[in-house]
């Protein structure tokens, strides 16, 4: 009679433990928080605020809010990589590129989220131009492709974001964003839809020192959602960020460098179930020689 190979049962017992994680994780925590790849919270100064980023004018607003393009004047290009709940399979890896002109930016930017079980990929062309030194306006286009193992192959998706950012005065700002405005579907199957998603938000600029930004959030599916962040610009070469946001709870912190043409951002969030996130994100920029009034681009 044959022994049967306990080596053999515990590997398949903990390969199947990993998947069901792995499940669970997207099935109870990523589609509740909208993680669809092409809305997701891009760059780690927003993640350390609780993902709080639709008044942000920096080369994130490529994705975040296109209208914030609109007061960006540096050539910039980034990356971003967020470990979600320190899971490979669950990561999450951004890059965007913005080209300033007369008056606004084009934007190109690329994402991915997943593994070869399961992945989302999303490269979208955003523009965002001013009217005047307090009003902008942003548009982006999508190209979405979401592979399903073998088994159900891969389904590819247009889909659009607009947005809009008004600086009220000089503390307090306005901002707006809805991605897929038209309702785009997903899959034939059960009329399946790209998530609609609108998000309203309000910056006070207490100082040149401190920001307090708080949004709300709005999946046509789910409960809406509360953000609110904060950013201390500690020194030149210093920020320290907090924030919070709700369904489910998630508490955030980070800190950032600027060190002359480069800023590095670290992040780390907690969700009281699955754990904790870091994210790091890198940016160059150029800034041109002649700049427009520095409150209209607070992020270089």
């Amino acid at each position: 009679m044959k022994r049967k190979c306990h080596r053999c049962k515990t590997e398949i017992l903990c390969s199947w433990a990993k998947y069901l994680a792995i499940f669970y994780t997207i099935s109870f925590s990523i589609i509740p928080l909208y993680g669809q790849v092409a809305n997701d919270v891009v760059g780690a100064n927003s993640t350390g605020m609780g993902g709080y980023n639709v008044t942000l004018s920096d080369c994130w607003s490529t994705n975040n809010n296109q209208a914030g393009l609109g007061f960006v004047t540096s050539v910039s290009g980034a990356l971003f990589y967020e470990n979600r709940f320190l899971l490979k399979e669950t990561s999450y890896r951004a890059g965007v590129f913005v080209m300033p002109v007369k008056t606004g930016a084009f934007g190109v930017s690329v994402a991915s989220f997943g593994y070869e079980l399961y992945a989302e990929t999303k490269a979208g062309l955003s523009y965002g131009q001013r009217f005047g030194e307090r009003f902008a306006l942003g548009v982006q286009l999508n190209y979405l492709n979401t592979k399903l193992s073998q088994e159900y192959g891969t389904q590819n998706s247009i889909t659009g974001a607009i947005g809009l950012i008004a600086k009220l005065n000089n503390e307090l700002s306005l901002g707006v964003h809805v991605y897929n405005p038209t309702r785009t579907p997903l899959a034939e199957y059960d009329t399946e839809k790209i998530a609609t998603i609108m998000k309203l938000g309000l910056a006070y600029q207490f100082s040149d020192k401190v920001m307090l930004g708080i949004a709300t959030e709005k999946n046509l599916n789910y409960t809406a959602i509360v953000k609110v962040g904060v950013e201390y610009h500690i020194t030149e070469l210093l920020y320290l960020r907090g924030g919070i946001s709700t369904n489910p709870s998630q508490y955030s912190f980070g800190f950032g460098m600027q060190l002359q043409h480069f800023k590095i951002d670290l992040s780390s969030s907690f969700h009281q179930t699955l754990g904790t996130t870091p994210g790091i994100s890198i940016v160059y920029s150029k800034a041109k020689k002649e700049k427009l009034n520095a409150s209209t681009d607070p992020s270089f």
